[in-house]
C-alpha cells in the first residue's frame, strides 16, 4: 500500500510497530553460509569445472580468458547453493520465542541433505545448461580454430 502523494509519511516508530504487528508471520531468520565454509564451496566448484574441462580436453592453456571463466562461473554456482539454502531454511521469529525449532542434530542432517543436493543440482546445471560448460567449451573451440586460421595464415 503506498502513500497518496501530499501525505505525510508514518514516523519510523510507527513503521517498526506495523512490521513487529505482523512478525511471527513476516520476519524471518535465514541460514547464509560465509567464512571459510563459503571459501570452500567456490574452491569445490573451481576444481569441478577445471576437472570437467580436462575431461573435454581443455586446459588454462587453450583461452587466454578460461580462468576468468572458470572464475565467474565457480562463483555463480556458489551463489546458486548459498542462495537455495536461505529459501530452504528460513526460521520464523515465533520459532525461535518458543524454541520450536528442530533438535540440533536433526538440522545438521537436514541442512548436510539440503547442501549435497543443491550442490549436485548446481553442478548438473553447469553440465547441461547452455550457459554453463556448453558455453566455455564453443568459446575455447571458436579461439583455437582463430588461432590455427591466424597461424596458417602467417
Amino acid at each position: 500500500m503506498t502513500t497518496p502523494p501530499g501525505t505525510p509519511s508514518a514516523s519510523a516508530a510507527d513503521v517498526a510497530t506495523r512490521i513487529l504487528a505482523v512478525a511471527d508471520r513476516d520476519v524471518t531468520f535465514i541460514l547464509r553460509i560465509v567464512g571459510e565454509s563459503q571459501q570452500t564451496l567456490v574452491d569445490h566448484f573451481q576444481n569441478f569445472i577445471e576437472e570437467s574441462l580436462t575431461a573435454c580436453g581443455i586446459g588454462y592453456g587453450d583461452h587466454p580468458l578460461l580462468r576468468p571463466f572458470v572464475d565467474t562461473h565457480a562463483r555463480e554456482l556458489a551463489e546458486f547453493v548459498h542462495n537455495g539454502i536461505a529459501l530452504r531454511h528460513r526460521f520464523r521469529l515465533g520459532d525461535f520465542q518458543t524454541t520450536n525449532i528442530t533438535p540440533p542434530d536433526l538440522q545438521r542432517v537436514d541442512l548436510w541433505d539440503d547442501l549435497r543436493s543443491l550442490i549436485e543440482q548446481a553442478e548438473a546445471h553447469f553440465a547441461a545448461s547452455p550457459q554453463g560448460l556448453p558455453a566455455i567449451l564453443a568459446e575455447v573451440t571458436t579461439f583455437q580454430e582463430s588461432r590455427r586460421k591466424d597461424d596458417a595464415d602467417a
